[in-house]
């Protein structure tokens, strides 16, 4: 089997490309390290809801709160526990499985009574109530967090409220975090070669041990499917390994590289093209912090309101005109507005001038091709992102438990911000560390 794929292409990538996160901290003072997630209720996560369910209609909104459980399998849960399909689901947004979460779902229950109460030791409904409509992505205004870094000096608290001051007046990075790309974090080199349509280098990169650092689990069957047994490398895959396994039977029944790609579930092949739009993102961003136009608009810029989506453009006159740009800063500095970055696709703006230059820079470094990628299938439809996300109601305090010492954030971000982001910032390093599997940088300090 699989002698048509004798050796499969190696992902051949610099450093800038392979690393989708920030490689700079807005903030100049010393981080504090430690760790996060150490124990679910170290991290507490509460949607802020933008819908109140008028009492009636055929959808039962109940608010949730899980501890320590992925989405999929509160969904599995709420979806037997009500006899209704998946798809009979909505919610707002994924939330983290290392954590407790409080989040409003909606379940489609057309002519049917409400479901009876739920027993279950880590999910528990808190409220119901009827409404209209199904619940949908991104109907929510934020989420509050209430977050414990362990393994640190308590007595850093002042160095912590002072890093959430500054944020507070300047911004939050508005970079997306680890998990966006993955346990692997190489989601957005999937979506790089996929893009390009370079089969074997993604089959690769997905299935082999030569790219990415991966689980030491995976070891055997990577090692296997290198050396073209697809045959052995197949059971030796686990249930969670759903690309994997599917790319690995696809070969191992003689079809080509190309096919073993496209069998993929299509909402992972999307999911990749999604990460390194992403990664494109970051890189804009890194490079905005490194010449100081994180908070300050440039000629060519598209600038957004806040908290909405409406785009203008940043013209020379209205730099050049002192007045104008003394009024153009202001609105930014009351976050009125800010600058915005590229997920790059066919519908997003283009930047002109000094910000196309920076765009275009920042992008080539991370090996991205912007048209390439825009013409690719299924790219996403794209948009501008803005550089920066509003911090709210901070509260900072430290303290020692049975667990020992710790600092204790809470902050409201809205909807799409990643707390990852903020505590970057704060602790040095990105936080995330999927479960079981530790990667080469440790977030210790």
């Amino acid at each position: 089997m699989g002698a048509h794929l004798p050796q499969l292409e190696s992902v051949a990538l610099n450093h800038h490309a392979t690393n989708p996160l920030l490689t700079r901290r807005l903030l100049d003072l010393p981080p504090i390290g430690g760790v996060v997630k150490q124990r679910p209720e170290d991290f507490l996560v509460e949607e802020i809801s933008m819908i109140d369910p008028c009492g009636e209609g055929e959808h039962l909104h109940m608010g949730v709160q899980r501890t320590a459980m992925t989405h999929d399998e509160m969904i599995q849960l709420i979806a037997t526990q009500c006899g209704v399909m998946d798809r009979a689901i909505g919610h707002a947004g994924m939330k983290d499985k290392a954590a407790i979460t409080r989040q409003t779902l909606s379940v489609h229950l057309p002519g049917l009574p409400d479901p009876p109460q739920l027993q279950h030791e880590r999910l528990q409904v808190m409220w119901t109530r009827r409404h209209t409509a199904k619940l949908r992505i991104g109907q929510l205004k934020g989420n509050r967090f209430s977050i414990r870094i362990r393994q640190v000096d308590p007595l850093l608290a002042p160095r912590v409220h002072q890093g959430l001051r500054t944020l507070t007046l300047r911004g939050v990075p508005n970079a997306f975090g680890a998990q966006r790309f993955g346990m692997r974090r190489n989601g957005h080199l999937l979506g790089h070669l996929l893009a390009e349509q370079r089969w074997d280098a993604l089959l690769a990169e997905l299935c082999g041990a030569k790219g990415s650092a991966f689980p030491e689990w995976q070891r055997e069957a990577r090692e296997r499917f290198d050396a073209g047994d697809f045959t052995g490398s197949l059971p030796l895959w686990t249930k969670g390994d759903h690309s994997e396994r599917g790319a690995t039977r696809a070969l191992m029944q003689g079809r080509p590289p190309r096919a073993a790609v496209i069998s993929i579930h299509q909402s992972m092949l999307q999911l990749w093209l999604n990460a390194t739009q992403s990664a494109g993102f970051n890189a804009v961003l890194d490079a905005r912090i490194r010449l100081g136009f994180f908070d300050q608009c440039v000629e060519g810029d598209l600038a957004n309101l806040h908290p909405g989506r409406s785009i203008f453009r940043v013209n020379g006159e209205m730099l050049s005109d002192h007045a104008q740009a003394q009024a153009l800063q202001d609105r930014i500095t009351s976050f009125d507005c800010s600058p915005t970055g590229p997920m790059i696709g066919p519908e997003a703006m283009a930047a002109e001038g000094e910000s196309l230059a920076i765009e275009e820079h920042a992008l080539a470094a991370v090996a991205i091709n912007a048209e390439q990628f825009i013409s690719a299938r299924n790219a996403p439809h794209g948009e501008r992102r803005s550089l920066r996300m509003p911090l709210r109601d901070v509260e900072v305090e430290a303290g020692v438990d049975n667990h020992g010492g710790y600092i204790r954030m809470a902050f409201d971000l809205p909807r799409g911000g990643y707390a990852t982001a903020l505590l970057a910032e704060i602790m040095g390093t990105e936080p995330e560390v999927a479960a079981g599997f530790e990667p080469a940088v440790q977030n210790k300090i």
